[in-house]
């Protein structure tokens, strides 16, 4: 028996399915970003390319969260 993947990754298939882009090509795109705030990356997402408020907020709070982790 598998446990379900939590928290933010939780998100990840289905931002892949609807938004046709792999998470690491995302994470790219945020750490390519000029912007540092959790909140203004994820309207950037949300105005630039299209996402829903969820996702960016999910795909922002890994990558970040990963990063400080480095």
């Amino acid at each position: 028996m598998t446990d379900a993947v939590k928290g933010p990754a939780g998100y990840f298939p289905s931002i892949e399915k609807q938004y046709g882009r792999p998470i690491a090509k995302w994470k790219d795109l945020i750490r390519s970003s000029p912007l540092t705030k959790h909140m203004e990356i994820v309207g950037w997402l949300k105005a630039e390319h299209g996402l829903g408020h969820g996702h960016a907020n999910a795909l922002v709070a890994h990558t970040l969260a990963e990063d400080k982790n480095k």
